[in-house]
């Protein structure tokens, strides 16, 4: 959270990623971009393991991305063929190798990525031109519900598109694929609470064996039809739509299917960083794509009929079945990647104050990223087996997926935009020329998936929507808590003043008093005060900020201001990636002479009983949803680390 303490008033803009990690050793990733640009075995190191985390999600769309283009809008022709194939050659060429790898990932907050880090760096807190500021951080809010959104999508669409490869070996399992669905993603959501540290040593190889088997199937039939080659010339793609006109367009909403993984390239550079990314992809990821999205062209050029299942009518009946357990793994993965990318967007949401405290637990002590959220594992299940069973088909699915990406998409163009501007200095005629060029394809694929709105593209808007309306209820209200507190609370500097003319009894030991705002008098403090009429030889008031880098070194962690006869102001800073540990890091340190004993500290924090009013703030039902995502937050006590049996809670109640 931005502050140790609810009362806290948010900074005005993120500060930042997507995919959090637990602290490591000198509170920094040992194998992240800090450490300079890698090389030799550590290059490849991280390029395997970025194969496995990173380039799920786009490696299995081969699995549905072309059968969905032939699906319903266009028939199977020689011409369409290639004209399709140009689509999805150069659509990967230029929203993933151009715009992704090229462009985006240098928008990087201190090494790391992902669609707030990019909003923090058009949003920072101290911005001058605010309606501008909130402007540009309700689009990278918004952005970051959507992709709360497609995380739903992904596991479902992903692992149902590989068990319907059982279809094609014998429409007798037919009856059974939607059972085993289900089954594999209850046991991959089971799975999470032990977390992925050991398994994700396996993602890499296992991803390899999938992108070469990619490639393996579709060199296969390139070979018997070369001719399919032609599609790289842009023009197949050109006449493509001057044949098909508007159904040529609306096929657009399926080709898009085959960069839907692009933010999480951006989402994952603080893992791997760029060099390692970059390397994956087009040493491997790139190459496997291409010749396995061109083989099923070739295949369905001599076979129209295979344009029904191009992908697992690549594979010899004696190779089905291995096809399809390695196509099952894979979407695994995939799943995995993306489940973990939702714990720690959950997490960096949290941390930035845009949702309540949550459980979070950290599953490994060495891997980044690897965290787990409980409330959010259970929703995302919850979410994942109802689409299955609603609509029941991977077709179906794709109706509702990429709607959420492609709106996320548009938003990443606009913001790299002021990125450019702002911070890299380009000239306005230079950025207006990327963005326009990006934006231009951006929206394009954005309209033609808004035509997926009625089959079921509704399901990710309604619930980016939601989540959305979450985050902005939980900012706002965390505001007008802080507003109603401060107009209460005494200036700390006057109250020190009175204490100097009173005669409190001082008792041994140290009280440490959590506050998010350090100028104010705690209010816990004055009720402490009042009651006991004591106070301790030690007292600290304690706030806890997250600061706009991802990370902040542990001898950088406190600023100590001697606030005399007894009194300290001390202010922990945290990056934006890290966990807030309250005692552990007051336990190294030297104030006023003396360290900290934990038999001897007691740490005094306030409990707010909420009561929504119709004062001037939030409309009436928004105060109430504030007032039951407080009441379900998880404990100051338990996310600061704080031993419970040396907290003193004492209650307050503020109309909201």
């Amino acid at each position: 959270m931005p502050a140790s303490d609810p009362r806290q008033d948010p900074p005005l803009a993120p500060r930042a990623g997507t995919d959090a990690g637990p602290e490591r050793g000198a509170e920094g990733p040992s194998n992240g971009p800090r450490n300079g640009p890698p090389t030799g075995r550590r290059l490849a190191t991280l390029s395997l393991a970025a194969l496995g985390v990173v380039y799920g999600d786009i490696g299995t769309s081969p699995l549905y991305a072309l059968r969905e283009s032939f699906l319903h809008r266009i028939g199977p022709t020689s011409d369409n063929v290639l004209g399709l194939l140009s689509l999805i050659f150069w659509s990967l060429v230029i929203v993933i190798s151009v715009k992704y790898l090229i462009f985006v990932m240098r928008a990087d907050n201190n090494g790391e990525g992902g669609i707030l880090a990019l909003t923090s760096l058009v949003a920072p807190s101290h911005g001058k031109r605010r309606s501008r500021i909130w402007l540009l951080l309700l689009l990278g809010l918004f952005g970051t519900a959507l992709l709360y959104g497609d995380g739903m999508i992904t596991p479902a669409i992903s692992v149902l598109s590989a068990v319907q490869g059982l279809e094609v070996a014998t429409p007798l399992l037919t009856p059974y694929v939607i059972p085993i669905t289900i089954v594999i993603l209850i046991g991959l959501f089971l799975f999470q609470r032990r977390g992925t540290g050991g398994v994700g040593r396996v993602f890499g190889p296992m991803m390899v064996v999938w992108f070469l088997s990619l490639a393996a199937l579709g060199l296969n039939q390139i070979v018997r039809h070369p001719g399919v080659l032609w599609a790289v010339d842009p023009l197949e793609g050109v006449r493509f739509f001057l044949r098909n006109g508007g159904e040529g367009f609306l096929v657009l909403g399926s080709v898009f299917l085959v960069v839907t993984g692009g933010e999480a390239l951006y989402a994952d550079l603080g893992h791997f960083g760029r060099r390692p990314i970059r390397l994956a992809w087009f040493a491997l990821v790139l190459p496997g794509l291409l010749l396995n999205y061109f083989g099923q062209g070739a295949l369905v050029l001599g076979n129209p009929a295979a344009a029904a299942d191009p992908f697992y009518l690549l594979a010899p009946g004696w190779m089905l079945y291995p096809v399809v357990l390695i196509a099952t793994i894979a979407t695994v993965i995939a799943s995995q990647a993306l489940i973990s990318g939702a714990f720690s967007l959950a997490m960096q949401s949290v941390q930035l104050g845009y949702l309540p405290r949550l459980d979070i637990r950290h599953t490994s002590a060495s891997e980044m990223g690897q965290v787990y959220v409980g409330s959010i594992n259970w929703l995302l299940m919850v979410a994942c087996v109802g689409l299955v069973l609603g609509f029941r088909t991977s077709s179906n699915l794709a109706a509702a997926y990429g709607v959420a990406v492609a709106m996320t998409m548009v938003i990443t163009s606009i913001l790299l935009y002021v990125v450019a501007t702002r911070l890299w200095s380009w000239a306005t005629w230079k950025a207006t020329l990327l963005a326009g060029v990006l934006l231009l394809i951006d929206l394009s694929f954005f309209g033609a998936n808004l035509f997926k709105v009625p089959d079921g593209g509704w399901f990710p808007l309604v619930m980016a929507s939601a989540i959305f309306t979450l985050m902005t209820t939980w900012r706002r209200g965390r505001e007008i808590v802080g507003e109603r507190l401060r107009s209460a609370a005494r200036p700390l500097e006057r109250l020190l003043q009175e204490l100097d003319t009173s005669s409190f009894a001082r008792v041994g030991g140290t009280a440490v008093y959590m506050t998010g705002d350090p100028t104010t008098t705690p209010p816990a403090f004055v009720h402490n005060l009042r009651h006991n009429k004591v106070l301790h030889d030690r007292v600290l008031f304690v706030s806890v900020r997250t600061e706009d880098v991802p990370r902040v070194p542990s001898d950088e962690r406190p600023t100590i201001t001697d606030l005399g006869r007894g009194f300290y102001q001390i202010v922990l800073h945290y990056g934006f990636m890290q966990t807030a540990r309250v005692p552990r890091d007051l336990a190294v340190l030297e104030v006023g002479g003396r360290g900290f004993d934990a038999e001897e500290t007691s740490y005094f924090l306030g409990r707010e009983t909420l009561l929504p009013t119709r004062l001037p703030g939030m409309a009436l039902w928004r105060e109430r949803l504030f007032a039951v995502m407080s009441r379900n937050a998880r404990s100051a006590t338990a996310f600061f680390h704080i031993p419970p049996e040396r907290v003193v809670e004492l209650g307050i109640q503020v109309e909201l």
